[in-house]
């Protein structure tokens, strides 16, 4: 399946059907009087969060949705059809901009949200609502209120617990594959990931959801590289697992080029929690794991786990400390807000 996490998509909602100018003719009624009825409601556009899509590719080949007009009012005081709606599923964590793409209108971040987008036009009144005392015999209708017409963008940020951050051949899709069902693509050459990818793992008896992102390079929150792309799928995430490479050679650089892109993206990113694991360790003896501890624990102050995607050596501490850190964000979001005493 495509992944596709940004497009553009234009809605209409129905207008309203006009009223009806009728009067009732039957034999031996000499003042039939006004008998128009009332013009259908337009059909609005609603779009819902469903869990059982994880990609915008169907908005690739579809851009145009239109909800039907409501029909006119007839004779006989009958009420024309409403129009039909259209509904746009999405999956869920799609946010809907303006045609901006920087005014949010609404985050569909559970599963069953629906909101209007686009309200249908109401329809006329027909001659029936117009008749009074002086005037029995109006001949005058309203037409139906037009529809609303907008473009919108519609931008998936993926519902995941744990993200996985690194530079590219960190062995961020190795981990993955070893901790999952998941079967992203792997191989020896950077960028080997192009799109997000998901997965749920199981530690202890509970599981979770780890999103896959494609390396982020030095200038990543600038546009370049493939990072900047991706990087609002991990604006959701409880926690942060930032892989570094330990056959590279310079392990501190690599974390502190991570840290700045996340600095520079905004979005509160970098002040989310991380777990911060050595990766590799299997191509390193006892002496080199060791030092690379060391000195990256002196070079940026942060703890580091050992970890080998490729034999699964320290995964499973890994997954755990990443449960700890999910399980305490839900505590923090479910914990009452703290108000100020009353004072008169």
């Amino acid at each position: 399946m495509n992944f596709l996490d940004l497009c553009k998509v234009y809605i209409r909602s129905g207008s309203g059907g006009g009223g009806c100018i009728a009067f009732r003719r039957e034999k031996y009624i000499e003042y039939g009087g006004p008998n128009g009825g009332d013009g259908g409601k337009g059909g609005d556009v609603i779009v819902e969060a469903v869990d059982n899509l994880n990609t915008l590719i169907d908005f690739r080949y579809q851009q145009h949705f239109f909800a039907k007009n409501g029909e006119a009012g007839k004779g006989q005081q009958r009420t024309g059809a409403d129009g039909k709606e259209i509904l746009l599923k999405v999956p869920t964590g799609t946010e809907i901009m303006d045609e901006d793409q920087e005014t949010v209108l609404v985050d569909l971040a559970e599963t069953g949200q629906r909101v209007v987008l686009a309200k249908g036009g109401n329809g006329g009144w027909g001659n029936l609502h117009f008749k009074t005392a002086t005037n029995q015999a109006p001949r005058r209708a309203n037409p139906g209120q037009d529809g609303i017409e907008r473009t919108i963008w519609l931008r998936l940020k993926l519902i995941a617990d744990a993200g996985l951050l690194g530079l590219p051949n960190a062995g961020k899709s190795t981990f993955l594959a070893a901790t999952s069902n998941a079967r992203p693509k792997i191989a020896d050459y950077p960028f080997t990931t192009l799109v997000p990818n998901l997965g749920v793992v199981g530690v202890d008896g509970a599981e979770f959801v780890i999103a896959d992102i494609p390396g982020l390079i030095e200038g990543a929150s600038e546009g370049k590289g493939l990072g900047q792309l991706f990087l609002g799928h991990v604006e959701r995430n409880s926690v942060l697992l930032h892989l570094i490479d330990g056959t590279s050679g310079d392990p501190v650089g690599e974390y502190k080029t991570i840290i700045t892109e996340l600095e520079k993206y905004g979005g509160h990113l970098a002040d989310k929690p991380r777990v911060t694991v050595l990766n590799k360790i299997d191509t390193l003896d006892a002496e080199e794991r060791v030092f690379l501890v060391d000195e990256i624990k002196a070079g940026t102050g942060v703890d580091v786990m050992l970890m080998s995607g490729a034999t699964g050596e320290g995964t499973v501490d890994v997954l755990r400390a990443l449960k700890r850190e999910i399980d305490a964000d839900k505590i923090r979001q479910n914990a009452p807000e703290e108000q100020e005493p009353w004072q008169p």
